[in-house]
């Protein structure tokens, strides 16, 4: 299934917050059922995310051979990785070697930065990792924007990028951070790094142009970084007293419950955070979040 059949068909779920059932170390899992979320603590980036595709059915189940991939990590700021303000880069170089692996023709990576370009792709080390993975690594370019309806409540049409939206699949990979405008930057907030136009006017009313925009550019996965995170003077931060070590990795194919569950590590919960709120109340979510079927694991 092709990216924008695999939006069309998102629909609010019914499915499961209790835990999946265990046995010894299997899950009994229904044929061909799997959890509609996965959360892997206490291990290395690599680390985390092969337990968490293996948990997750592996990324076969949404990418086919040939595929056009995009990953969209937050290389926001010109910070280097032990200051949590971007993705870390040894986890977007894993998940660029695992989309290779399920058949990927092409993985790209973009994101359109707040700091200067070249800095922000060289000091997060995204680039150099990425790269050597067998990523292409491209900066966003001014003339790749299109203009599409977006029908909102309040934002009617919008600049995203072209890549973005003509990729067969995209998975977003944004660090679980600290935000002085939304609380807390996440896979929601992290779409922004492909919005175009003067993204200054998205603040003025947050929640509600976020969520108008992000509705019509839903990615087919979310992974969460949250190996460090950073809790305090985002989304640049800077001061390493602000970096908390808590080695996890959340995914799920829905971005709005993958960034609920994030919300523990900063001690929130969806109603104290108003674009995920309001993600819900506009029907972003494909899974009730009281019965959203996840699988916790330790690793060690």
């Amino acid at each position: 299934m092709k990216r924008r059949q695999f939006i069309r068909s998102l629909s609010l779920g019914t499915a499961g917050i209790s835990l999946l059932p265990v046995l010894g170390n299997k899950l009994l899992y229904g044929a061909g059922q799997f959890p509609q979320a996965v959360w892997v603590e206490n291990g290395e980036p690599e680390q985390l995310l092969k337990r968490a595709l293996q948990e997750f059915g592996g990324l076969k189940r949404f990418i086919k051979k040939g595929d056009v991939v995009v990953i969209k990590p937050n290389i926001g700021w010109d910070r280097p990785p032990e200051l949590a303000a971007n993705t870390n880069p040894q986890l977007v170089a894993a998940l660029v070697k695992a989309c290779k692996e399920a058949g990927a023709k092409k993985v790209k990576i973009f994101d359109r930065t707040c700091n200067n370009p070249q800095r922000c792709y060289r000091n997060s080390q995204i680039q150099k990792w990425a790269e050597k993975a067998g990523a292409k690594v491209e900066h966003v370019r001014p003339n790749r924007f299109k203009k599409i309806a977006i029908g909102g409540r309040v934002v009617k049409e919008w600049l995203i990028y072209r890549d973005y939206l003509e990729a067969d699949k995209v998975i977003n990979v944004p660090i679980a951070k600290h935000h002085s405008l939304s609380l807390v930057t996440l896979g929601l907030k992290n779409l922004m790094g492909v919005m175009g136009d003067n993204r200054g006017l998205i603040h003025n009313n947050f929640a509600e142009k976020l969520t108008d925009i992000d509705r019509k550019i839903l990615p087919t996965l979310t992974i969460i970084d949250a190996y460090r995170i950073l809790t305090a003077n985002g989304p640049v931060g800077g001061n390493p007293k602000d970096v908390k070590l808590t080695k996890t990795l959340i995914i799920s194919d829905c971005t709005v419950s993958a960034d609920n569950l994030a919300l523990s590590l900063f001690g929130l919960k969806s109603e104290d955070v108003p674009h995920i709120k309001m993600a819900y109340e506009k029907g972003l979510a494909k899974y009730d979040p009281g019965k959203l079927t996840v699988r916790r694991v330790t690793l060690g």
